[in-house]
């Protein structure tokens, strides 16, 4: 679908542009590596089910089975993928818990397998062999999941838990909100969505790398990204079906509020962290001194 252009002279710039800053790191999550190429794979099984028809009662249940393996192996690499991009994204991350990708290309291989295997021949060694060729290429196409966690070292493992929920929760809101301003077919109200999805994931990050800010940001990641996204799901509805400048306006101005407010509170978040770090230097300093060892 074509898009229109738009910037600081384009018409209509003024109402999607005003009051918004530059974001302060990626609007969005970055796209899922080989999500094109996974589009694509849900094509292979198609054959499968055409020549299903014309075989016996075993060929034909072997078939459709092999096509809904393969299938389902396209789905779980599909959401490999996506959990792979979101572990990129994070600074602080542990691996995922199930390996998808993995399970994907073990599914690609066994689907081979059932689709090479015939009946009539019954011979296994062929099926095999393909099938551990299509695994081997599907390794090497999409690689293997994130096997080891992230900059976790030192952190406690609940506080981690309690921060990975939190921030799983606001990025689903976020992209509710991503999903509903879609529908309101303006693009300049889009630009101005993002650039609040921007400041909102960097308060995000900045509570990952610190999980002791999560206290202080709880508020904001749960109920106030909770009330963004269903006024953003109202807007759209209205917006969608008859353009109110009103209601745009009053729109514009809430997603101003709202990032004023996150991004104030971000920084007053690394300022409290920039300071913890000051006393614990101090701290540290004082002791050295007294053991006798001089910080010159």
């Amino acid at each position: 679908m074509a898009q229109r252009f738009g910037g600081k002279f384009s018409p209509d710039s003024s109402s999607s542009a005003a009051g918004s800053k530059a974001p302060p790191i990626r609007s969005a999550p970055k796209r899922a590596r080989g999500a094109a190429r996974v589009n694509l794979l849900y094509l292979a099984p198609v054959p499968l089910v055409f020549t299903a028809f014309g075989q016996g009662a075993v060929g034909m249940a072997l078939d459709l089975v092999a096509a809904a393996v393969l299938v389902s192996g396209v789905f779980m690499l599909s959401e490999g993928l996506k959990a792979e991009a979101a572990y990129d994204a994070r600074k602080v991350a542990r691996r995922p818990a199930l390996p998808r990708k993995i399970i994907a290309a073990v599914m690609a291989g066994f689907g081979v397998v059932l689709a090479a295997y015939s009946p009539e021949t019954g011979g296994i060694g062929a099926p095999i062999i393909y099938g551990a060729i299509a695994l081997a290429l599907h390794i090497v196409s999409f690689g293997l999941d994130p096997l080891r966690n992230k900059n976790v070292e030192g952190i406690d493992t609940f506080q981690q838990d309690r921060v990975a929920r939190v921030i799983d929760e606001a990025e689903e809101q976020l992209e509710r909100m991503g999903s509903a301003i879609a529908g309101a077919g303006d693009r300049g109200i889009e630009r101005r969505v993002e650039g609040f999805q921007a400041t909102a994931r960097h308060m995000c990050r900045t509570v990952e790398e610190d999980p002791r800010d999560l206290t202080a940001a709880r508020k904001f990641l749960v109920v106030y990204l909770k009330g963004a996204a269903d006024a953003t799901v109202k807007f759209a509805d209205l917006y969608s079906k008859r353009r109110d400048p009103e209601a745009k306006a009053s729109y514009l101005a809430l997603l101003d509020d709202l990032e004023a407010n996150f991004a104030a509170k971000t920084e007053t978040l690394m300022i409290s962290d920039r300071t913890s770090l000051d006393v614990e230097i101090e701290v540290l300093r004082d002791r050295l001194q007294r053991e006798g060892v001089r910080m010159d």
